[in-house]
């Protein structure tokens, strides 16, 4: 940031106002009141005419209307209104020698004269009126003593002093009985308040940091809501106290970070840039609003009832920023959505104008400016405009704009929740063709098509003749249920109980050992025993849970039996005899599409009831004959990709063979169904971050690749997938029939965005991170350069996981998917677009596009690192367990040990217990919980219908509740 010029203002008042660390440096007190002010009354807002300045507003100010100025000389900042619009207050110095102190301003008066609130001892801040009392907080020095704080060590610089000695103070509207709210040592300031409450955010330096804190109206039950490093600051609520807004610094790691906090050390700072930040009240759910690389600070709320810029139904903030001046001296006010689109410049005039707020009562905006200031002098004062709500055009279209319309389109109700089948899924295709075309890439499907066709499995049916037969007696059609990947026709002939059916030669296991199954029906049992991969009680470590879900996988099961002869395969939950109690039967698996395919013989899960009768005889190896048949109807519908390419534009002799794959999906639930966690509803399941986002943020990167063709040194192919939730068929489609043009082993990397229009905290996760060693380097030089960090938690490290990236790991091709996390509208009707955060979005285009772009450059390729067996979701008794939960897989805040929840299913064990949004579970009955992982494990260890006490951190207390487990799904 630039130093001010001397035109601006005098001393460093509204670099101190503006950044909240400190009132003005300089040594002095105030007189009762500035003389300047008391001599220069100014009208009220509702009364123009009456003696006032009235000023016209500035070419470009079309919002700003009877712009009048209330304060007259001296350096006036901050001016707050109090609940009911009549009053505000603000603070203020008439000398470059005095230091800020308090005043009132009766703006409703004819003639408001300021009046005194502080004792003038000290130096005094950011000053508030406290709802629903007669009080007013403030932040002040004096306790330290009368004179003002000595000025910062400008030896070191453009540097800020963080005093110690400030603390916050509640006093009656004259200054009478102040009490003291904070006594931690430290600063404490840039308190506001929320006007349905009282309850009051600060900043504080208590836990080592500049961070934002919350407190009851009486300073007690102190919360902290900011936990990055670098400078949080000037929070205020909004309206209804359910958001709040801030500015913020956050220093890089390494040199800027390390500088940063040895001056923080020593009570300074030297801020770079600020930006705007929102979360919920709580500090929850926190994103960046603004990337303006700009010092823009004091956001207040738009009032609810006003629109804002283009009609939008956003919340919107208004602040103040040197945006758009080349040499940072210009500040004006500026207006933006809480997701970082429709940035709209609000004031033109030269020089400063900040600090805005609207009046609660009435449609008009206070801000400070040195607008009428006279040539020569160098105060700033207050002034009032009426605001004038209409459209104005955007400053400038954004790629934050440019992705939410996207996205808007995509997810609206008319696309029907872009199922398969559906017209609106074939509408979003032809639109996302439109897009790709507009921003300069190819059809590359095949004759310059952008459509490459394939049929997609919409449901699967067991079909009338569909029969099971066991030693004469036929089997009810509830008694059994043929898998999703059964191959079809008759079978009849002796069973074989083979056990498990596993084969293991590592684990020197072979259940076909001494059998011929060759023409027969092999018996198996489900799942594993409890001594393959671990011991047969306690809790399930990673390795064994991972070796018992594949030894249990039921369709490597099948895959077994066919190589030895077998005609067809039933598999029973009939755990083979041992100590303890058996387990209850798990419930068939379901036959889901997801699993659709033809295992080479019919497959069937049957009822141990089923079985109960002859299974004696097959343990000891008695004849036992049967006869089935498996018949299935299977509905399809066509679907298809949309298959681009950026040809590398580079010159002829620096281009280098191969292709960059970039993906994204764009189908999604329709009207809900057996993937919907709102299965009772059939409203459309918009899907506006699964995955409308994904595929807008991927038009956006094609738009800034296109720009970048002439230094691309491989060509990019773009896909934009179909059939995704229905299992990856799109994406393994495209693996195993590429388009004409496009050969697998030309592919050197895979990017995929799926769901990344939640971005909270600044923080995306990379799966697939480790499946090159390549990535890190790559993705740290592409996330620094959007401002984004990348370097959290890996999640599936080698690229195997529930998105369009895994058949392309699986070939063997290096995969990295940005990933925003979970949230409670997953597959719900409410994943819509209000709740995206286009800014956010609009980061992660510019850092994929630059990733892609690095490994489109790479001279060499890059070298995947397999994993020792792909993840399957293999067949155990796991999961069997759930709290219904939704696990934030970004991790709690600072990567602080736990399991942060993103929320609780409506219904479930968790909302029944009490668990809510933002509670971190650290403990589930005996096991401590670090991870994601380890949750899943502890899962894994109960049952449902079991109660355990469960442990979580919730405004930085352990809090323990009892749950009751239920049957459930892995967390998600």
């Amino acid at each position: 940031m630039s130093p001010r010029p001397r035109t601006i203002v005098v001393a460093c008042s509204w670099v101190c106002a503006a950044l909240s660390w400190f009132a003005c440096s300089t040594p002095s007190t105030l007189p009762p009141a500035p003389a300047s002010a008391a001599a220069s009354p100014a009208p009220a807002v509702s009364a123009p005419g009456n003696g006032a300045a009235v000023l016209l507003a500035r070419e470009g100010e079309s919002h700003l209307g009877d712009v009048r100025q209330l304060t007259f000389g001296g350096e006036n900042a901050e001016a707050y209104w109090s609940p009911n619009g009549a009053e505000l207050i603000f603070q203020a110095h008439a000398a470059p020698a005095g230091c800020d102190r308090i005043y009132r301003l009766p703006v409703m008066q004819p003639k408001p004269t300021p009046i005194a609130v502080s004792s003038g001892a000290g130096a005094t801040t950011c000053a508030f009126f406290l709802p629903h009392t007669t009080d007013v907080i403030f932040s002040s020095t004096h306790l330290a003593g009368a004179a003002c704080p000595p000025p910062p060590d400008r030896s070191r610089g453009y540097v800020w002093a963080i005093y110690p000695s400030y603390d916050i103070f509640r006093a009656g509207v004259d200054g009478s009985n102040p009490r003291r709210l904070t006594e931690t040592p430290g600063y404490d300031a840039e308190a506001t308040t929320c006007p349905v409450d009282g309850s009051i955010v600060f900043t504080s330096v208590r836990d080592g940091d500049l961070d934002i804190y919350r407190m009851d109206a009486d300073g007690k039950n102190v919360r902290r809501l900011t936990h990055e490093v670098g400078y949080d600051g000037g929070a205020v609520f909004d309206g209804n106290c359910t958001h709040i807004a801030w500015r913020a610094s956050r220093p890089r790691p390494g040199p800027e970070r390390d500088e940063y906090q040895r001056m923080l050390r020593d009570g300074l700072v030297r801020p770079t840039k600020l930006e705007l930040w929102m979360a919920d009240a709580d500090g929850s759910n926190a994103h960046q609003v603004t990337y303006l690389d700009a010092a823009s600070f004091a956001p207040a709320f738009f009032p609810t009832d006003f629109a804002g810029d283009a009609g939008s139904s956003q919340r919107r903030l208004i602040f103040s920023s040197n945006y758009g001046d080349p040499k940072g001296r210009e500040f004006d006010l500026w207006a933006i959505d809480a997701n970082g689109t429709n940035l709209e410049r609000v004031t033109t005039a030269p020089g400063f104008d900040g600090f805005p707020m609207f009046s609660p009562s009435s449609p008009h905006l206070a801000f400070a400016s040195n607008r009428a200031t006279p040539p020569g002098q160098h105060d700033t004062n207050v002034f009032v405009a009426r605001w004038e709500e209409k459209v104005v055009k955007r400053f400038s279209e954004t790629g934050a704009d440019r992705i939410l319309a996207d996205i808007r389109w995509l997810a609206d109700p008319e696309r029907q929740g872009r199922g398969v089948g559906t017209p609106g899924l074939e509408s979003s295709g032809t639109y996302i063709e439109a897009a790709v075309q507009r921003a300069g890439l190819k059809g590359a499907a095949g004759n310059g098509s952008y459509r490459q066709m394939f049929d997609v499995p919409v449901e699967i049916q067991v079909a009338a003749a569909t029969r099971v037969a066991i030693a004469g007696e036929t089997l009810a059609p509830d008694a059994f249920l043929p898998a999703p990947y059964s191959g079809q026709g008759a079978a009849q002939g002796p069973l074989v109980l083979a056990g498990y059916g596993i084969v293991d030669p590592e684990a020197k296991v072979d259940d076909y050992a001494g059998l011929d199954v060759k023409g027969k029906i092999v018996v198996v049992r489900r799942f594993a025993p409890e001594a393959t991969g671990g011991a047969s009680s306690g809790p399930v470590s990673p390795d064994d849970e991972a070796k018992r879900r594949r030894a249990g996988d039921v369709r490597r099961k099948a895959f077994l039996a066919r190589e030895r002869g077998a005609k067809a395969l039933i598999v029973v939950d009939q755990p083979a005899a041992a100590a303890g109690k058996v387990p209850d039967e798990a419930p068939l698996p379901a036959l889901r599409v997801a699993g659709y395919g033809d295992a080479g013989l019919p497959v069937l899960f049957v009822r141990r009831a089923a079985l109960q009768k002859v299974f004696a005889r097959l343990e000891k190896r008695q004849p036992v004959s049967a006869r089935l048949n498996v018949a299935v109807t299977v509905s399809r519908k066509p679907a298809f990709n949309v298959v681009a390419r950026l040809s590398a534009a580079a010159p002829e002799g620096e281009r280098l063979p191969g292709a960059v794959v970039f993906g994204a999906h764009y189908d999604h639930l329709g009207a809900g169904g057996l993937h919907s966690m709102d299965p009772d509803s059939r409203r459309p399941h918009v899907g506006a971050d699964d995955n409308a986002s994904g595929v807008a943020t991927l038009i956006e990167a094609a738009r800034l690749l296109a720009a970048r063709a002439s230094g691309l040194k491989r060509d990019v192919v773009l896909v934009a997938f179909s059939g995704e939730e229905e299992g990856a068929l799109g994406s393994t489609h495209f693996t195993r029939s590429p388009p004409p043009g496009v050969t697998m082993k030309e592919v050197v990397a895979m990017v995929n965005l799926d769901m990344v229009g939640r971005l909270r905290d600044n923080k995306v996760t990379i799966l697939g991170r480790g499946s090159a060693d390549e990535w890190a380097g790559l993705l740290d030089a592409a996330c620094g350069g959007a401002r984004v960090d990348c370097s959290g938690t890996e999640g599936a490290a080698d690229g195997y996981g529930p998105s369009d990236q895994m058949p392309f790991a699986a070939a063997g091709i290096p995969v990295a998917h940005f990933f925003t996390g979970s949230h409670t509208d997953y597959h719900r009707p409410s994943d819509t677009p209000d709740k995206i955060n286009a800014a956010g979005a609009n980061q992660i285009a510019l850092a994929s596009a630059a990733l892609v772009q690095a490994v489109a450059n790479r001279p060499a390729p890059m070298a995947m690192k397999r994993a020792a067996s792909p993840s399957t979701a293999g067949d155990m008794r796991s999961f069997g367990a759930s709290l219904g939960t939704i696990p934030d897989y970004a991790g709690p805040p600072g990567g602080a040990p736990g399991v942060l929840l993103a929320g609780v299913r409506a219904g479930g064990p968790a909302e029944a217990a009490g668990l809510r949004r933002g509670d971190i579970l650290v403990k589930l009955g005996a096991h401590q919980l670090r991870t994601v992982e380890d949750f899943m494990y502890a899962l894994a260890a109960s049952k449902p219908g079991e109660t355990a006490t469960a442990v979580v951190l919730r405004d930085g207390k352990e809090v323990p509740v009892k749950v009751t487990f239920q049957a459930g799904h892995r967390p998600r």
